[in-house]
């Protein structure tokens, strides 16, 4: 049976005349690796500061494994955090670093270096306890980080934008080890990023949030391919946004005629296609290349109709088409999402 680990009722955030979090609801499961993810000032970096007690809220209650913590300082919450900086001390070793906080909370030095020691091992970084955080990577020293978070064994654990500072061409490594690291621990933990892609890769569930309220909740997959707002559709990923009418079972744009599942729905719409579901076909018409991209994996192509632009993503497998060409445009039936009618 899953547990509640946080949980936001009806949670608001002032500062002065400005609502920076608008009356927010959700829960997230022990366990379970939740995302906030928006563009700047959406409330997301906000939320998370609420959860670890650094903002209090103006209204609502915060709860984490079941307390009501929403006027505990962040000092009376069992809440780790990995700092966008990491926030290590330049004057102290890797494990002294590590070992720093059950240090300060009472524990014996020696037991808690002992388990310091230990989650380094975990994480890679057997040997490098006596270094200092100068002496390493970038990507260990975000390690530490985490190490120095989960040595306290927090009921949760949040990170706040923790690859902003990671090169690169290492993000790719260092997400998927925080995603195993989240998963060998069993933690509870929030996340907090303004990348699309990063947010995908490491997350559970996804909270998208906009103007300080939760645009939509959803898994990965649930955002990506069935976004319930234009403003979802065309934050996560590349999304064709087609204006038209839904009349008779079908959405109708100038030039496109598709089926839609619900009959008694009429009136004007938008519909969202991701790039990778629309084929072109040299043999048709309908659509002109404006342009032709190679990007390696895959050919990106601006095609043009009577309803619009389109952004189309093609395998490498396929045959070229060059700009100017004619082509014909083809959306299969579960290829698009209503995400606005009226």
């Amino acid at each position: 049976m899953s547990e509640t680990a946080i949980e936001f009722v009806d949670v608001v955030k002032r500062y002065g005349m400005v609502t920076a979090v608008d009356r927010i609801s959700f829960s997230i499961q022990r366990g379970e690796m939740v995302t906030f993810l928006g563009p700047s000032g959406c409330g997301k970096t906000t939320s998370l500061r609420l959860i670890a007690g650094l903002e209090l809220p103006s209204e609502g209650s915060v709860r984490i494994a079941g307390q009501d913590v929403s006027t505990r300082a962040a000092s009376e919450r069992n809440v780790g955090m990995v700092f966008q900086s990491y926030a290590l001390f330049p004057h102290m070793s890797v494990i002294e670093n590590v070992a720093y906080g059950p240090t300060i909370r009472g524990d014996d030095k020696k037991a808690a270096a002992e388990r310091g020691q230990e989650i380094l091992a975990m994480l890679g970084l057997d040997g490098l306890g006596k270094r200092l955080p100068s002496e390493l990577s970038g990507g260990q020293q975000q390690r530490v980080a985490v190490a120095r978070a989960i040595v306290q064994q927090p009921d949760v654990l949040l990170f706040d934008e923790p690859l902003s500072n990671v090169d690169a061409k290492l993000r790719r490594r260092v997400r998927e080890e925080i995603r195993d690291l989240q998963r060998k621990f069993n933690l509870t933990a929030v996340y907090v990023t303004h990348d699309q892609e990063e947010a995908l890769a490491v997350s559970d569930r996804i909270v998208v949030m906009n103007q300080g309220r939760i645009a939509q909740i959803g898994t990965p997959d649930q955002l990506y391919n069935r976004p319930n707002s234009r403003f979802v559709a065309d934050f996560i990923g590349d999304a064709n946004l087609i204006s038209g009418r839904l009349e008779n079972g079908r959405f109708v744009a100038e030039g496109l005629t598709l089926p839609f599942a619900d009959p008694g729905q009429e009136g004007a719409a938008t519909i969202s296609v991701r790039p990778e579901r629309i084929g072109l076909d040299p043999a048709g018409h309908g659509g002109t290349v404006q342009s032709a991209t190679y990007l390696g994996s895959r050919y990106e192509y601006m095609v043009s109709a009577g309803y619009g632009s389109l952004l189309v993503s093609a395998p490498i497998t396929s045959t070229p088409i060059a700009p100017g060409a004619q082509v014909g445009i083809v959306i299969p039936e579960d290829g698009f999402t209503l995400v606005e009618s009226s």
